[in-house]
């Protein structure tokens, strides 16, 4: 019996995605665990895992596809015993066959099942298995479906580089989408055929020189959940300085007496100052319900990570409870992973609370933009000597200034400055975060 392997759900929020990379080859065998493929997503890059032992009979969705439904047949495994050769048109006259299977997991590659659902009711219906010769392309006639051109980033780019004009192409991909060897296999652009550049003597040599980069899956997520919040959240925002220089103390002595493998960041005695906070004023511990606002009982900071393409958010749930031991070591965690593309969906879905850190960059102040559905972010700057004014007199500092971006809607003005001044009175008194 064949082994389906279909595109995976693997976020909550997740519809389609884009097969980014292939691991393994038709013939090789695979071992259930081993990695077979990387899927990127809304979130970041996963890495897929085999459930089942078998041997690659076919792989259906080739490496760089986008807008993959979820369900999708991508590829078929050989269970031990079987013939590779035959599996194929097997595997894909089983998943037709199999009336209970939804349409999102229809084989893409299939042109035979493809024609028979474009048929109209009173036209009989070919029983034919037969493979046709060449693949068959969507016959929409619909003028938005046409103007829409399915090709993989890589077909676009070669076709861009070799001047081919790519909506006059066929493509040989599921549900006709442009592959890279249809572009190989078209003529380039002739020279005669070539545009014709002017020139300018007041135009330098490059002058205007550009190129376009195919937004991920991750980078339109984020473009469309933070025009949602600015659009929809009116965000308001109130800064404060924090005098860190007795949290700094306090960061060198805890780490002279911590246990091997701990050591405890600035940035980790942020997220307790704003966990304790978050808990001593629970009203800004919240978010935007419309019919309700959802008052959390535990302080779970999302914090954001910077990777390659884009920003993750793992979550430290109930941080407040977290000794400065243990949150450490466990952001380390959820950072390297993060980095990696190893979180699972539920460790960076969900939250009550952000924190957003550029002092690493040198950054001295921002304002960030409110992760939905959460009611507030914290933007969190440098620390740095400042000239401070101590009891009349002139004195030197080490000072860090954060801001508050919080959701007018669930946070008023009252709430978010009794917040900061609770975070900055754990900031500048460490001791009282132990307490």
């Amino acid at each position: 019996m064949p082994v389906i392997v279909t595109m995976p759900a693997l976020s909550p929020t997740m519809t389609t995605g884009t097969l980014a990379k292939w691991t393994i080859a038709v013939g090789e065998a695979v071992h259930a665990g081993d990695v077979i493929a990387e899927i990127e997503t809304d979130k970041a890059t996963m890495e897929v895992e085999a459930i089942e032992d078998g041997v690659v009979a076919q792989i259906l969705v080739e490496a760089g596809s986008e807008n993959v439904a979820v369900g999708t047949v991508i590829a078929v495994l050989a269970e031990a015993g079987e013939s590779v050769d035959e599996v194929p048109s097997t595997a894909v006259a089983s998943v037709q066959s199999d009336d209970t299977v939804p349409p999102a997991t229809k084989t893409p590659a299939d042109p035979v099942t493809d024609a028979v659902s474009e048929k109209p009711a009173d036209q009989p219906t070919e029983t034919s298995t037969e493979p046709p010769t060449k693949p068959l392309v969507e016959t929409e006639t619909s003028p938005q479906k046409k103007s829409r051109i399915f090709a993989t980033p890589l077909a676009r780019r070669i076709a861009a580089d070799r001047g081919i004009a790519i909506d006059r192409l066929t493509g040989s991909g599921p549900h006709g989408r442009i592959l890279r060897r249809d572009v190989e296999a078209a003529p380039a652009l002739s020279p005669q055929a070539a545009p014709v550049s002017v020139s300018a003597t007041n135009v330098p040599v490059g002058a205007g020189a550009s190129e376009l980069v195919v937004n991920s899956q991750m980078r339109k997520s984020i473009a469309s959940r933070l025009q949602e919040s600015k659009q929809q959240a009116p965000h308001f925002y109130l800064t404060i300085d924090c005098q860190i220089d007795e949290l700094l103390r306090a960061r060198r002595a805890l780490n002279d007496k911590a246990a091997e493998g701990v050591k405890i960041s600035l940035n980790d005695l942020v997220i307790r100052a704003a966990a304790m906070a978050l808990m001593e004023v629970p009203d800004a511990n919240v978010s935007w319900e419309h019919e309700h606002t959802r008052r959390f009982q535990h302080a779970d900071i999302a914090m954001a990570v910077a990777i390659d393409g884009g920003l993750l958010t793992p979550i430290i749930w109930a941080a407040e409870t977290l000794g400065l031991a243990a949150l450490s070591q466990t952001t380390a965690d959820l950072a390297e992973r993060a980095r990696h593309g190893q979180l699972r969906a539920a460790e960076y879905s969900g939250g009550s609370f952000t924190i957003s850190n550029l002092g690493m960059f040198g950054i001295r102040e921002f304002a960030a933009v409110i992760n939905p559905p959460q009611g507030a972010i914290l933007a969190v700057g440098a620390g740095e000597q400042r000239p401070v004014v101590v009891d009349g007199a002139l004195a030197v500092a080490t000072v860090m200034t954060v801001t508050l971006s919080a959701d007018h809607r669930v946070v008023d003005g009252a709430v978010g400055a009794s917040w900061l001044q609770s975070f900055k009175d754990f900031i500048e008194h460490p001791v009282t975060m132990l307490l």
